[in-house]
This record gives structure tokens, sequence and C-alpha cells, in this order.
């Protein structure tokens, strides 16, 4: 289906002296763009008006958002299953959004029987169900798009070549479709992903299966071998975390306040600003340009 508006834009920034390039994915779609909006492309296709959709997140899940406020724009009612964690600003904000856009919001008391409650929905009842984070081999495809559209940009001169892109690492989809579009794009850019979600689901070994999965899912519907995505493309960095999903990290916060004060951008607590504080880190210490993928639509703040 059709919910987004490509490209989304770059553009260089200097913040607190160094120079970064920004690619601004949240801005990628009329209402609720980012990365989610991408993937939803994908998972939504075949929902129609009267249609029931379930999906399930963090209380303030940007993804639970992105799917009750796309899926109604197709006529279909939303039941999001949550469960409660650290709670920051723009979680409280994304939370109270979801409350307003589902036709049924429950949360629970912690991820597991959040996840079994969703289950137990899907099996029950006639629907659509969207899987956590949208991180399936279907849903990674749109994010392999995003990587060719990025190589699109950069062979028309919109930006250099990068040597790195930097980018949140939840559930696992959009880092997984990048490092893999860029494969098979020929480029040698590093996929620097930051952990925002606890290490059980933002792992390396999660990410090569998504690769390997939807690696096969091309191969078997193009015919064609697909390259895959050298060991020393893809980077993890733990210590942005902040010891919980959804804890704020002062750090985090400040690098957010002095993108906000030189540019207009503002990043959510949860997932983009401890990305960011990585990001910009590089950007000052390391060789070659650095890409931040924005993956928040500030405009929900």
């Amino acid at each position: 289906v059709s919910l987004c508006i490509l490209p989304s834009p770059v553009d260089r920034v200097t913040v607190d002296g160094a120079e970064i390039w920004i690619k601004s994915d949240g801005l990628n779609a009329a209402v609720c763009g980012g990365n989610k909006a991408r993937a939803l492309e994908f998972l939504l296709a075949g929902v129609g008006s009267g249609d029931t959709v379930i999906t399930t997140g963090g209380e303030g899940s940007t993804h639970v958002l992105a799917t009750a406020m796309h899926a109604r724009r197709l006529g279909a009612r939303v039941i999001g299953i949550r469960w409660r964690h650290d709670m920051n600003h723009s979680a409280y904000r994304v939370a109270d959004m979801i409350s307003d856009e589902c036709a049924s919001s429950r949360v629970y008391g912690g991820a597991t029987r959040a996840l079994l409650a969703a289950q137990l929905a899907r099996i029950t009842q006639q629907c659509h169900y969207v899987p956590l984070g949208g991180s399936t081999p279907i849903g990674v495809l749109a994010h392999v798009n995003a990587a060719l559209e990025l190589a699109e940009q950069i062979r028309a001169g919109e930006l250099p070549l990068p040597a790195r892109v930097v980018v949140p690492l939840g559930s696992g989809g959009t880092v997984a479709g990048l490092s893999l579009g860029f494969a098979i794009a020929g480029l040698d850019i590093a996929t620097i992903c930051v952990q925002v979600t606890p290490a059980i689901v933002a792992n390396r070994l999660r990410v090569r299966r998504l690769i390997s999965r939807t690696a096969r899912l091309i191969e078997r519907m193009s015919g064609e071998r697909i390259p895959r995505v050298p060991t020393h493309l893809l980077g993890v960095v733990r210590d942005a975390y902040g010891g919980a999903y959804g804890r704020p990290l002062p750090a985090a916060n400040a690098a957010a306040h002095s993108l906000a004060a030189a540019t207009g951008i503002q990043l959510d607590d949860t997932y983009s600003a401890k990305a960011f504080v990585v990001a910009l880190s590089l950007a000052r210490t390391a060789s070659g340009t650095t890409l931040f993928w924005n993956t928040f639509d500030s405009r929900l703040l």
C-alpha cells in the first residue's frame, strides 16, 4: 500500500562544531513518518475498510502508534497490546496518541504477558497481525529499498559517500534492511547500530538472521544471487542504552538539545537521541563522513 512520500531528504548540518549529515526519514509520510511507515507499506498490504489489525510493543512504542495511524488511513481498526516500561517525555506523548488512535488498547505489566496476549488475540480473532517492530523479512524489504534510495541520492550528488550510517537498534528490521541494501548497491558503508532495547532483542545475531532470511526471500522471488553483508560493516554500540528501554540517557538528551538548538530538529528520548549521541561522537572523532539516520517523526512532539 502507498503510505510514504519518498525520497526523504538529506542535509548537512553543524552541531557543536561537528559536521554531520542527516537523513530525515521522519518526513517520509504526511503523518507519522519514519522507519515504521516504510515497513507498513509492505506489512499492511491487503488491509482495507472494516478490517482489524493487531500489533504489540512497549507502552510508548512508535511502532504501535504508526501501525494504528496508518491502518486507520486504510479504514481498519487497530488493537494495540502493550507493556509497561521506563517512560520519558516523548514516550508519554506517544502513549497518549496510541490511546487516541487505537480502537482498543491494553497495557500489561510485562512484555511476556503482552506478547502472549497478542498471540492469543491473533489466534482467536479474525484479524491482520503485524509482528513486534514490523521486523520480518517482508518488513525488512522496505529498509532495503531505503538503502537503495540513499544510494540514488549519493549518485545524484546530494551527499558524499558516507563512511558510516548510524541508526537505532530496536527489533532490528531497519538495521538489517539498510545493511543488506548497501551490499546490494555495492556500497562499502558501515551500519553502526545503537542499542535502544534489551540485548535479548537488540543483538548482532538477530540482525544477521534477519539479513539472511531477507536475502533468501529476495533470491526466491527474483532468481538472482544477493550479496551478503561483510562482518566488518555491521557494528553494534551498547554504551548509549542507559540500562532500560525508554530510560533517558543524560548525554543523549544533551546531544539532542544541541541538535535542536542548531537545526530545530527534535529527537525522541527512547530511540533517536541515543543513536544521535553516538553519531555526533563519530562525526567528531572518526575519519570520513558520518550520516545519522533519523527514524523518528519529530512532528509527533
